[in-house]
């Protein structure tokens, strides 16, 4: 197994996919790669049905030719950079000797009812549950219920690591593009699954903190919270202000959020063992709060902040988390999603998870793209995600 990224900032699609091949190649020692992951921003938009081919043909070889996946971006990764608001293409490249790559490209109106059996999601897909594959998923945010997918691959995949994003770039219907073998799609999902002798490791850091302590629902109604540890969660929230220090203060008037542990049987839970959900809205009558999820009574909870600072720490933690438990393990290649509230953005200085990434994993070839939403799991269960960066880190299984 072989890893390369490269990316261009040539504003004229051919000499831009000519410069990354260049690159990619030495990198690769020339070896023709069964995967090319290609992420084009929104200045290519009127050339986007040429890209697939022109990969393929300067990527291949007599004897095959790459697996093109991509999509539209707001925002380029590549080679472990980041580019935003200006054009650029990225190719990340692997060679997968022992590897089975099994691509797919689906429309809402072709997915099986929720309570359909595994069998009908491995009919849809021509992917094997038992041959443990990893799944790599691009989505059209103005087309695709891609939570019904998520919801589907998890039943019939449960084990299976599910990473990706919604492509960006695009305004409107038909606005984006996704790219699947030598084919442009403007609607629906593409993604492919991978299995033989390759793991797929996720980490996902949802950029926030936990403030006050683990408490557990004791009353809900769907997405209503209503009881924590039987206190109403507006005083729970009222006892908590003051304790807190003057700029937490402020981050709790406009950047509060809910942080629900998912792994019922987590009852000290660490950073990263959270699905971090918006906080909606709040009844000051009844002392409830409208919560981006829906809830369980009896799910351990605890309330989170979110800026740039606390962003970075988040992010810190959990790949230095990842390190540590992964000090055997040779990591040869990753891919980041990454939302379009991240970035400059969020930090003012470009390059700031990719520089977090070498600083923690290494020289790993790393491309991406920033996303509409971020997938990736919390806990085993596979989440779409807002200002998150989700990484899949890729190594040799055995």
């Amino acid at each position: 197994m072989k890893w390369a990224s490269a990316l261009s900032e040539n504003t004229s699609l051919e000499p831009a996919i000519a410069e990354c091949v260049a690159a990619l190649q030495e990198q690769l020692d020339d070896v023709t790669p069964d995967l090319a992951v290609v992420f084009a921003s929104f200045h290519y938009r009127e050339a986007y049905d040429a890209i697939p081919g022109l990969v393929q043909n300067r990527l291949g070889s007599l004897s095959k030719s790459p697996l093109v996946l991509g999509c539209s971006g707001g925002g380029i990764i590549g080679n472990g950079l980041e580019v935003e608001q200006r054009a650029a293409l990225s190719i990340t490249a692997a060679s997968l000797p022992e590897v089975t790559l099994d691509a797919f490209h689906l429309e809402g109106d072709q997915l099986p009812d929720l309570d359909a059996g595994p069998q009908a999601w491995e009919s849809l897909l021509q992917v094997n549950a038992a041959d443990a594959p990893q799944f790599v998923v691009l989505a059209d945010p103005f087309s695709f219920p891609v939570q019904n997918l998520l919801l589907g691959l998890d039943f019939a995949y449960a084990p299976a690591a599910k990473i990706g994003g919604l492509a960006s770039g695009g305004q409107q219907q038909e606005g984006n593009a996704l790219f699947l073998g030598d084919r442009v799609h403007h609607s629906g999902a593409v993604g492919v699954a991978l299995h033989g002798n390759i793991a797929v490791d996720t980490v996902v850091a949802q950029g926030c903190r936990p403030i006050g302590k683990p408490m557990r629902i004791t009353q809900s109604r769907r997405n209503l919270l209503e009881g924590l540890d039987s206190e109403t969660p507006l005083n729970v929230l009222r006892e908590l202000f003051p304790t807190l220090s003057q700029r937490d203060q402020g981050l709790m008037r406009n950047s509060l959020f809910l942080g629900v542990v998912m792994d019922e049987f987590i009852d000290a839970p660490q950073q990263g063992d959270f699905l971090i959900r918006n906080v909606m809205g709040m009844d000051e009558r009844s002392g409830a709060l409208a919560i981006g999820e829906m809830l369980k009574e009896g799910q351990l909870v605890q309330f989170h902040l979110r800026d740039a600072e606390t962003s970075a720490q988040d992010l810190t933690a959990v790949l230095e988390r990842y390190a540590g438990d992964n000090r055997e393990n040779r990591i040869h290649g990753a891919l980041l999603f990454s939302c379009l509230g991240r970035g400059q953005y969020l930090y003012g200085r470009p390059n700031h998870d990719t520089d977090i990434f070498r600083d923690k994993l290494g020289a790993v070839p790393l491309g991406g793209f920033f996303c509409n939403g971020e997938i990736g799991p919390v806990s085993g269960v596979t989440f779409l995600h807002g200002y998150t960066s989700s990484f899949g880190i890729f190594r040799p299984r055995y």
